[in-house]
């Protein structure tokens, strides 16, 4: 689960390619955000197969012990909706001290 968006969503959606296109391509904001959001969407929609057809997922993706496979698509309002047993997940770690001291924006260098 955490290989979809490491290897598959991540690599084309990180900021160093939204900066290409957005620099680079000279690519306007919306057509960046639908490319974003695209690109999220498909992986997502493999991950969302794998946790809502496994027996072992719990609370969280594998059980009831949070792992790696979070996301962060609502940073660039990507619509979710079709997601809802990744959403739940989702939800669930980020209510965990860990996960919320580890969020981006509660880092020194957040932008």
């Amino acid at each position: 689960m955490a290989q979809i968006i490491a290897c598959d969503i991540h690599p084309i959606d990180n900021l160093r390619v939204l900066a290409y296109l957005r620099d680079r391509l000279a690519q306007p904001e919306p057509v960046v955000r639908d490319w974003y959001a695209h690109w999220v969407q498909e992986g997502l929609s493999s991950l969302e197969i794998l946790l809502s057809n496994d027996p072992h997922t719990g609370e969280y993706c594998h059980g009831d012990t949070p792992g790696l496979a979070v996301f962060n698509a609502r940073n660039f309002a990507v619509d979710l909706s079709a997601f809802p047993t990744a959403v739940r997940i989702a939800d669930a770690a980020a209510k965990l001290p860990a996960f919320e001291a580890a969020h981006p924006m509660n880092q020194p260098d957040a932008e």
